[in-house]
């Protein structure tokens, strides 16, 4: 069992978990990821490392509440514990070589962003944040992303905090401003991701994506969290989840991501077919 040591809300839907699981903690490197389950009949799903403290032996995730899984996660307080924390899945965003980098988060992306972003500066990189939310009563991690970067940029979509507009409208005001980029990271919704590669492709900036796609196993053995990658079939789970944006077919990526939305909802509020009653998450 892994015991939940924290628990913060970051936001009113996103909140930060530091759960004790000392394996997880003294393996774990930027980029990968962990699968739990709340309880022995819960589903696993992935969530990101969002950081690690190996001396205490913590993980911490950053979750937003969405979903079945997640509102069950989000009833669990600190002195509970989740049945099942595995991991260090995934491989590590390889950051070798990568003196100067602009890393692309958008909304709770961001919390996947972070440990990147620090691993970078860490390393002596120069880095710049741009970080992207509706408005500002969702902005989450600022404090800290602003200690682990050069310049930190906050975009929202209706100009409450830092500048009105989308992270690719200041991405492309950096690059047409002459600014020189190792690579370009980006890690949000697949949307944004999609055009945050776009946007870079003119300029011929390398650019790595962090996918999302439906994953189960977190083994490669179940194909879930295949994507089609410069036109071949790659899994998600242990082939990334990092990959080169400009050779992922994201058109597919999100037709797949959208498969069972109507199972989602329903899964949300469940009307038992022997009883009629209904249970909410």
């Amino acid at each position: 069992m892994f015991t939940i040591c924290e628990k913060r809300r970051l936001n009113s839907t996103v909140t930060l978990m530091e759960i004790e699981a000392p394996v997880v903690a003294k393996k774990a490197k930027a980029g990968q990821f962990i699968i739990l389950r709340t309880d022995e009949y819960g589903e696993r799903i992935p969530f990101t490392i969002a950081g690690t403290d190996p001396e205490a032996g913590t993980v911490t995730i950053i979750y937003q509440t969405v979903g079945r899984t997640t509102m069950q996660l989000d009833t669990m307080e600190p002195g509970d514990a989740l049945q099942d924390f595995s991991g260090p899945l995934g491989k590590p965003t390889e950051l070798e070589g990568i003196r100067r980098a602009v890393v692309v988060g958008g909304g709770v992306g961001c919390a996947i962003a972070m440990p990147v972003a620090k691993a970078l500066y860490d390393m002596g990189a120069k880095v710049d944040i741009i970080a992207g939310f509706r408005s500002r009563d969702i902005i989450i991690l600022e404090e800290e992303m602003r200690g682990m970067c050069d310049n930190y940029y906050i975009m929202t979509d209706d100009g409450s905090a830092g500048e009105k507009g989308v992270t690719t409208d200041k991405l492309k005001a950096l690059l047409d401003a002459g600014e020189q980029y190792d690579m370009v990271i980006a890690i949000g919704p697949v949307i944004m991701m999609k055009f945050v590669v776009e946007t870079a492709r003119p300029y011929g900036v390398p650019t790595m994506v962090s996918l999302n796609p439906i994953m189960i196993d977190g083994t490669g053995m179940c194909g879930c969290c295949r994507v089609t990658v410069g036109g071949k079939m790659q899994f998600a789970c242990v082939d990334g989840p990092d990959f080169n944006g400009y050779e992922v077919d994201f058109d597919e990526l999100m037709k797949r991501n959208g498969s069972y939305k109507a199972q989602e909802a329903e899964a949300k509020q469940h009307i038992c077919r022997l009883t009629g009653g209904v249970r909410h998450g």
